[in-house]
């Protein structure tokens, strides 16, 4: 008799916008914090549980048939960002992958980095820590260019990069306001004045349209626990093909190397420490990976190629564009772009009257809706599982929050 996992994986499972039949365990009235860490889909778990599954029968014997999964999951990442699969590395989170570029860019002394305030820490630390081993300069420039329609920011940058810069680090959609980067106009400057451009995706991937080629993206990283809806731990690094000769592998494991695995399958005089390191963006797979993380997050992409990125992005904002204006009626202050074509799939509004951020979130969990309060911003993030109507849950919600703390 076949276990349940191993019937449930052969089904296909089919996403509908605003349709949330696929998360039957979700508690929350309504979700709007995946941009903090999306819940586990039906299709994810048992994707972990046939893995499981595998190896609990077959042991060592289960490894080829889950590589391969690894190899197909590589193929569909790469699909959400106009990349090869071989262009495609998975590593354990964001952090990681900007981790991975910045210990092995190859610096030369006093090279300049360009980094923005605001900026989310993972992408920030990684160039710090590599600012103090090879002896770099960071240099932090303003977002408020960016949002406000006026250019600036882009005229700021170009004036950054004249002055010398080996890189650019940004983030695809910022992690507070919502901010979509034009990346293709930054992508564009880095090109004109010899910088190379990287970028965390997190905030993006899976909901907001990216293209690394239109944005002439170098390096981008993501995790897979936001918009992905995978698991933590989980994630991918894409590098730029030309890009490779230069990088350093100064974070190579044993699986780095060409024919890493042969010297355990061929029989005896196989073992070699001389073996060159790979030129695919995948050395930095040093060891094993999160093998039951990587198939819930192949089910999770799925999901998001059924339906489409670009629709999972009209369908969020569809959601917060009637909130953000019932909220501004109401005196909230808006952090989301006006310009629609700077906007991801978050809302960031601070409260009127100086009410307290974190006693709102507390009231508005008490009342079932799952949000966040980034440095003291509170972001309600939908996703395609997300309904439409919704929303009016949510500003039922808040209106009762508001109330309880003000005359508590």
């Amino acid at each position: 008799m076949r276990h349940t996992a191993e019937i449930d994986r052969d089904r296909a499972f089919t996403a509908k916008l605003g349709d949330r039949g696929l998360f039957p365990h979700l508690a929350p009235l309504v979700y709007v914090n995946h941009a903090g860490i999306s819940p586990p889909s039906r299709p994810v778990r048992l994707a972990m549980m046939a893995l499981l599954d595998d190896y609990a029968a077959q042991g060592a014997a289960a490894f080829p048939a889950w590589y391969a999964q690894r190899l197909r999951l590589r193929e569909k990442l790469g699909r959400l960002i106009g990349a090869a699969a071989d262009d495609i590395a998975l590593v354990q989170s964001t952090t990681r992958g900007l981790t991975d570029i910045a210990l092995c860019f190859p610096w030369g002394p006093r090279d300049r980095v360009i980094l923005f305030e605001g900026e989310f820490p993972a992408n920030v630390t990684p160039w710090q820590r590599a600012a103090a081993i090879f002896g770099l300069e960071v240099v932090f420039l303003p977002l408020g260019g960016f949002a406000d329609g006026s250019g600036s920011g882009l005229a700021q940058l170009e004036g950054e990069l004249k002055r010398g810069a080996r890189l650019v680090a940004v983030s695809a959609v910022q992690f507070q306001t919502g901010l979509r980067m034009p990346l293709a106009e930054i992508g564009a400057l880095c090109r004109a004045h010899g910088a190379e451009l990287c970028v965390d995706a997190v905030q993006a991937v899976g909901a907001t349209p990216v293209d690394v080629e239109a944005a002439s993206v170098d390096y981008l990283a993501c995790g897979g626990h936001k918009w992905l809806m995978g698991l933590e731990g989980t994630g991918f690094l894409y590098v730029r093909r030309e890009r490779l000769p230069s990088l350093r592998p100064a974070v190579a494991g044993w699986l780095s190397h060409e024919d890493a695995v042969s010297f355990l399958l061929q029989g005896p005089g196989k073992l070699r420490y001389d073996r060159p390191i790979r030129q695919r963006a995948d050395f930095v797979e040093g060891g094993n990976l999160n093998a039951a993380g990587f198939a819930g997050l192949e089910a999770a992409v799925d999901l998001i190629l059924q339906i489409g990125v670009e629709r999972i992005h009209e369908h969020a904002n569809r959601f917060l564009d009637p909130l953000e204006e019932a909220l501004r009626e109401r005196g909230w202050e808006s952090l989301r772009p006006g310009d629609p074509a700077l906007r991801g799939c978050s809302l960031g509004v601070r409260p009127p009257g100086g009410a307290s951020v974190v006693e709102l979130y507390r009231e508005l969990t008490r009342l079932g809706i799952a949000c966040a309060i980034p440095d003291g911003v509170l972001r309600f993030s939908p996703h395609w599982p997300n309904a439409l109507d919704e929303w009016e849950q949510v500003l039922l919600s808040v209106d009762e929050a508001l109330g309880r703390i003000t005359t508590g």
